[in-house]
């Protein structure tokens, strides 16, 4: 009896007024249908979830829950023998207008579908109720279904699915045509070839020229399905009088020639880029520069060449930012596809335009793909050709082109050598040291560390190590802690002999003017302690930090304690 009354009590839950314990208790569904055993879930719970969905029809957060947790509740009510009682509750929150509901009840009936053993019976019914109900939310519902079933129906089901499909796809709503359309990549994969021949293909073409923006843009989708299931070698016109359309389009455009022979994407597919790389809108023209390297590594050089280069020549100099910033970031891509000759003659002078261009996204998309040059046409024709551009970009007014450069002086560097790197670049890896901007000079001080694991120590002592050095005493105090900071990061990647030179330039900080230097001169020593001696941090590292316990800034005082500390447990 007790148990009983335990078990009441959860059912009044659910029906509590107030609206947050509702919430709760339906997220508590799978706990309650445990304390209640399956028979009374199936006879007593799960129609009360029905009733509840009807009378909950305001409380969409409420439905929402519901919706997900019947879901849960398949081994709840029995196992798969029993699934068919939640099949009502569901079928009534696909009534609801508010989009999530919906989706999540489908969500949980095609989880019912999968284990359902009675198909014909129990769910090719409900289908049917959905898809010829008077609420147009029980049509937008009902079309995501049925690729969920087909395959396990009779014939004769299977007929009047596809059927009721078609009536979907051509509904009077625009939002069940689109669900329809939404639906119909899945539903093809399912379908025999015949039929998708006969019936699958005119609806797709329906679909795609139909008056609602919403719904072409979804068919624009299916294209890529469709075309892996029913390769074919006619294509239908790719342009359309939306430009969102167009956009869709564009922007799958590489996706649409995965199936399709070279010969007719040559053909077809190419006249076609060649019009969204001509496009009226600038969102479609930004589309499809994103494709140009992609969709060039599936035709022949000279098709890329003699039809595309010459739109990559105007998308240059397009009078959109966006364009311009969405060729750049792959254009370095075509330098693979079309060889070091062609690369030097075509491209570099393009690379060259962008590189200049006054939108610093353009230029920081070159920058960031140089590698892929590199490859291709070698040092020393990059050196000659788009080295004297990078290094003006070094001094690059926008702070993150600057940094940009910086993030690929390592590459750059263990690509050039050594010596040509001393050349043209060292001194302007010191001078990122002094910048205005403190990310600058935080990734500077980075890099050096980078370029010393590149070059070695030997290297490092020459061209780093003593730059580095003479900058701490720079009269401004901010690039004397940059100087610090350097040397902390440089300690790890250098020898013993320079780890002790290093030191006592840090050493030597500790007593700078400034507060700010004083305890960056401690956490540079806490950084270095793991590659120092234990004899030089007693002699050298400790006395110092112990003067600094006096100072009298808290922050020193606070850093040099926690030195100190570190020290002892070193």
């Amino acid at each position: 009896m007790v148990q009983d009354a335990d078990e009441e009590i959860l059912i009044d839950e659910l029906r509590n007024d107030d609206f947050q314990q509702r919430l709760k208790s339906v997220r508590r569904l799978t706990t309650i249908s445990s304390a209640l055993g399956v028979e009374r879930t199936r006879n007593e719970l799960v129609p009360y979830l029905n009733e509840l969905a009807v009378e909950s029809e305001d409380e969409d957060e409420v439905l929402l829950a519901m919706a997900e947790e019947i879901g849960n509740l398949i081994p709840h009510v029995g196992g798969n023998e029993h699934v068919h009682h939640l099949l009502l509750p569901l079928e009534t929150l696909c009534a609801p207008e508010e989009a999530l509901v919906r989706d999540k009840a489908v969500e949980s009936l095609i989880k019912v579908a999968e284990v359902i053993p009675n198909v014909e019976e129990a769910f090719v019914p409900l289908i049917r109720r959905l898809a010829t109900g008077d609420y147009n939310s029980h049509r937008i519902a009902a079309a995501p279904l049925f690729a969920t079933v087909y395959k396990r129906v009779s014939e004769s089901s299977k007929a009047e699915m596809r059927r009721l499909f078609g009536q979907l796809s051509k509904d009077d709503f625009p939002m069940v045509r689109k669900a329809a359309c939404t639906a119909l990549g899945g539903f093809s994969q399912v379908l025999e070839q015949n039929h998708l021949q006969n019936e699958i293909i005119p609806l797709f073409t329906s679909l795609a020229r139909d008056d609602q923006d919403s719904v072409r843009i979804v068919a624009v989708d299916n294209c890529v399905t469709l075309g892996r299931i029913f390769p074919t070698d006619k294509n239908q016109s790719l342009q359309d009088k939306s430009w969102r359309v167009r956009y869709m389009v564009a922007d799958h455009f590489c996706e649409l020639c995965e199936s399709i022979p070279r010969e007719v994407i040559e053909a077809e597919m190419c006249p076609a880029l060649v019009k969204f790389l001509k496009d009226t809108e600038a969102e479609v023209r930004t589309a499809a520069a994103f494709k140009v390297a992609g969709f060039c590594s599936k035709v022949s050089v000279d098709v890329a060449l003699n039809q595309i280069m010459p739109c990559i020549r105007d998308l240059v100099v397009d009078q959109s930012q966006h364009v311009r910033a969405a060729l750049a970031s792959v254009i370095m891509g075509l330098a693979p596809v079309l060889g070091k000759e062609h690369t030097i003659e075509q491209l570099v002078p393009l690379f060259l335009s962008l590189l200049k261009d006054e939108h610093h996204e353009a230029r920081l998309n070159i920058i960031c793909k140089l590698d892929n040059v590199n490859q291709v046409i070698g040092v020393e024709c990059l050196s000659q050709s788009l080295l004297p551009a990078i290094i003006e970009l070094a001094e690059d007014k926008q702070w993150r082109v600057r940094l940009a450069i910086i993030e690929h002086i390592p590459l750059l560097a263990s690509q050039m050598g050594a010596k040509f790197f001393e050349e043209r670049l060292a001194k302007m890896c010191i001078t990122w040291l002094a910048d205005s901007v403190f990310t600058i000079r935080e990734a500077a001080s980075l890099n050096l560390k980078k370029l010393t694991e590149v070059f070695g120590v030997q290297w490092a002592s020459v061209y780093i190590i003593p730059q580095v050095i003479e900058l701490c005493g720079h009269s401004n105090y901010l690039y004397r802690m940059t100087a610090i900071n350097s040397i902390a990061n440089l300690t790890s990647a250098v020898d013993k002999e320079k780890q002790k030179q290093m030191l006592n330039a840090v050493v030597v900080a500790t007593k700078d003017p400034v507060p700010n230097c004083r305890f960056n001169a401690c956490k540079a020593m806490e950084l270095m302690l793991p590659a120092i001696d234990a004899q030089i941090v007693d002699s050298t590292v400790v006395p110092a930090l112990n003067l600094l316990s006096n100072d009298e800034d808290p922050d020193v005082k606070f850093f040099a304690a926690k030195t100190l500390n570190a020290c002892m447990k070193a």
